[in-house]
């Protein structure tokens, strides 16, 4: 499994192969770092250290380097942009108030001092310096709502990543399944039978395939005996959770029994086993020989092809048991087929009263009874499947890649709403016969992928990246290794998962699940929403004081400064501070998994932060100006005026923020940010009364008058 991504054990041969066997299936190899499960041999080593698979995959790994995320590259762009704006902001105010006091003769020092301390100040109030204190924040609120839900950051970036991602690759084993082996039908008296439940909780009904009729558990009684004493597993309960020891698909069929009420431990004890012919790969069956109550019966399990050969008689609904016919033996191999192709593993089961026969191979294992066909399979994850569904919902693709086999994977992805009318299945074989060229043409038409290697999922990687999507890839197996670290975010798993494939991943799912990968979107989603609404809001607001403060002292002059430094840092900060903080940490909209994934060239200034900003630029301009040129020639009450329009103005609109798609009727503000409002309001309204505070702010205690003019 970590190598390869089987599901179940593998047995190994030693018959010889093509050259160009796939990796998977080369049972004639062993590989470093796998597990024997039973079984003894020999071994020429053909490759050590970084000759071996795991070391291919180790320097695969070693060569990629990270790239940026989304965010990383759009947080890039900003900085840029604000370090140009502030700078030239800075060098035209001061620049033409220089000139100016220059050309008038009235230069000196103090003015230059006076017009610096401004020009800084007006830089200062165009730059959002609480940016990266959001940002992280808004990540590490992220990262631990994220671990909440079971999923665990490994770098804070890849939270907001996820918001963005278009392209979810899964595996399939214990992610979009449980990874327990379950039986899902039987076939038995000549007739299908469903069991439902899943996994290893022994709790389901049967009922007959197509009905709800409910089926009666005797009816096929030595089909259920056959499970639990041909059988060398157990299913006990630890801590309320339901475990298994032994082989999963002996497993399965013991919870099998326990859902029609069969116990093993009291079963095996009433019947005791007196003989056993073990389960062989050339055989391909398992008997043993059970005593009750002074009578012997023998058990056999195995491979349908194999066990009909062996069998004289068959059970028939609600009657005596009577000779196989031919059409009896045609039947059951549709049957058997049948389950198949629905990616169901069958068994075959038989028993034999033994009435003193003696307990020898040949003996026990001829003139069987037929008693019936068990399918199991991995059952799909109920949450996965609804999980998938939101993704086709907001345009994110959902791409199996798997270990197991062609039929196995497409019958698990039909089933989850994965594998659709014209879509396609690829193995790793046909994979690998492809050029770039050719796959990158189909590679958006495929929806899964079976028995692929390690450089094969890498490739998908590649192929779907080269199209300009977001991809997020999962994996557990040391081969996921490359794929998990060239993806835009990696995703291992922590219950299955190796150490090597958690180093490689961004992020770790602690329980193993779709779903919660689907949270995880949605979490990211809403921390990049949330950035994006305080940098709309900051800018806005330093906008709206840049243009009103500098456009008045290039038009009037250093001597109409509307407000001193001093006030101008301190609106930044009652702005840039609580409030901002705040919008941080909004809750999300509530379309927020209704929507596509934004595109990950998108820049943060979209279309709906420019009209923002151009609405309160067009909204806000002339209000200050009206209201300070109102004021004059009084310059200390037109720069209270001033002071205390951009507190009280910035405050209402912090409260809009909430959310840049709903009104405020429709997303009203969160607890946090009336209190941040709240407390701004207050503090200014402690602080105003300091005297030296005024002075400092150049500014005097507001009348009622002034109040009502804002």
């Amino acid at each position: 499994a970590p190598l390869t991504g089987e599901s179940l054990p593998v047995d190994k041969q030693v018959h010889g192969l093509k050259p160009d066997t796939p990796l998977a299936d080369r049972v004639n190899m062993v590989y470093t770092g796998t597990v024997v499960t039973y079984g003894r041999g020999k071994a020429v080593v053909t490759a050590t250290g970084m000759s071996t698979e795991f070391g291919k995959i180790a320097h695969e790994v070693s060569t990629i380097e990270r790239e940026k995320t989304p965010l990383e590259r759009r947080t890039d762009e900003i900085g840029k942009w604000l370090g140009i704006i502030s700078i030239a902001i800075c060098a035209v105010v001061i620049g033409v108030s220089l000139v100016r006091e220059l050309l008038a003769g009235t230069l000196d020092l103090s003015t230059v001092i006076a017009m610096v301390m401004f020009g800084v100040a007006l830089a200062v109030a165009a730059v959002p310096e609480a940016l990266a204190a959001i940002v992280t924040g808004a990540l590490a609120i992220g990262m631990r709502e994220m671990a909440k839900k079971g999923a665990l950051v490994r770098r804070m970036p890849a939270v907001e990543t996820l918001g963005c991602t278009t392209v979810i690759c899964t595996d399939k084993t214990g992610t979009l399944t449980r990874g327990e082996m379950t039986v899902r039908r039987l076939f038995t008296g000549g007739r299908f039978i469903d069991v439902s439940g899943a996994g290893y909780v022994p709790e389901g009904d049967f009922s007959r395939t197509g009905s709800d009729t409910k089926v009666d558990k005797d009816s096929f009684l030595p089909l259920l005996k056959g499970c639990v004493l041909c059988n060398d597993s157990s299913l006990e309960e630890v801590d309320g959770q339901w475990r298994i020891k032994g082989d999963p698909t002996e497993a399965a069929l013991v919870v099998l029994a326990r859902k029609a009420g069969l116990a093993h431990k009291a079963l095996r004890k009433d019947s005791t086993r007196v003989m056993e012919i073990p389960f062989s790969s050339e055989r391909k069956l398992m008997s043993t020989v059970n005593e009750e109550n002074g009578s012997r019966t023998a058990y056999v399990k195995g491979a349908p092809e194999v066990l009909l050969g062996l069998c004289e008689s068959i059970i028939v609904p609600d009657g005596p048991v009577q000779p196989m016919a031919e059409t009896d033996k045609d039947a059951v191999l549709k049957a058997a087929e049948d389950m198949a192709g629905d990616a169901l593993r069958v068994l075959a089961l038989a028993y034999k009263p033994m009435e003193g026969a003696p307990e020898v191979e040949e003996y026990i294992e001829r003139g069987l009874v037929f008693a019936g066909l068990v399918g199991m399979m991995d059952p799909p994850r109920p949450e996965a499947v609804e999980a998938v569904k939101v993704c086709r919902r907001v345009q994110m693709r959902t791409i199996m890649i798997t270990g197991d086999h062609k039929l196995t994977a497409m019958a698990v992805a039909r089933e989850m709403g994965i594998y659709e009318e014209g879509h396609r299945a690829l193995t790793g074989t046909e994979l690998e016969a492809m050029g770039d060229e050719e796959f990158d043409s189909v590679v958006d038409k495929v929806s899964v992928y079976a028995r692929v290697s390690p450089m094969d999922k890498l490739r998908i990687v590649h192929a779907w990246k080269k199209r300009g999507e977001v991809v997020a890839m999962t994996g557990d197996g040391v081969n996921d290794a490359p794929a998990l670290k060239h993806a835009d975010i990696g995703i291992a798993m922590g219950i299955t998962g190796t150490e090597v494939a958690k180093e490689a991943a961004d992020m770790v799912l602690s329980d193993d699940n779709f779903a919660t990968i689907v949270d995880a979107i949605r979490l990211g989603r809403w921390i990049y929403d949330n950035i994006k609404k305080y940098l709309t809001y900051l800018l806005e607001s330093n906008v709206n004081e840049v243009l009103v403060i500098g456009g008045i002292v290039l038009w009037m002059g250093p001597e109409a400064l509307p407000l001193l430094p001093a006030a101008i840092l301190y609106i930044n900060l009652a702005t840039d501070g609580l409030p901002a903080l705040a919008l941080g940490v909004a809750p999300p909209d509530p379309d927020i998994m209704e929507r596509p994934p934004r595109p990950p060239g998108q820049s943060v200034f979209s279309k709906e932060v420019r009209s923002f900003i151009l609405i309160m630029v067009v909204l806000g301009l002339p209000s200050f100006v009206f209201v300070f040129l109102y004021s004059l020639p009084d310059m200390e009450l037109a720069r209270t005026r001033m002071f205390f329009m951009f507190i009280i103005i910035e405050l209402m609109i912090a409260l809009n923020f909430r959310s840049l798609r709903f009104s405020v009727f429709q997303a009203p503000p969160h607890k946090w940010l009336l209190l941040a409002v709240f407390w701004e309001v207050v503090l200014i309204s402690v602080l105003i009364q300091i005297p030296h505070v005024r002075e400092s702010f150049g500014v005097r205690m507001p009348a009622l008058g002034d109040i009502a003019v804002i």
